[in-house]
C-alpha cells in the first residue's frame, strides 16, 4: 500500500468546486477521498502494458 503522500494542486471553476464538495459531503466523503479514487481508477483504466503494484491492481476495494 502507499506509504507516502504527495500534494496535487488543481485549479477548478469555483462553481464546480462548490457542487463537487456538496456532493462529497452528501455521501460522507472528503473531496480528497473522491479524487484519490478517481486517480486510482484512471491509472487502472489507462495503464496499458505497464505493470502495476499489487496494491494498485483492481480488487473491488472500497477503501482509500
Amino acid at each position: 500500500m502507499e506509504n507516502r503522500t504527495a500534494r496535487l494542486t488543481i485549479l477548478i471553476d469555483p462553481q464546480k468546486k462548490k457542487i463537487f464538495e456538496e456532493i462529497c459531503a452528501a455521501k460522507d466523503l472528503t473531496s480528497s477521498q473522491v479524487v484519490r479514487r478517481l486517480v486510482r481508477q484512471y491509472i487502472i483504466d489507462n495503464a496499458g502494458n505497464r505493470e502495476l503494484p499489487e496494491w494498485l491492481k483492481p480488487q473491488g476495494r472500497g477503501d482509500d
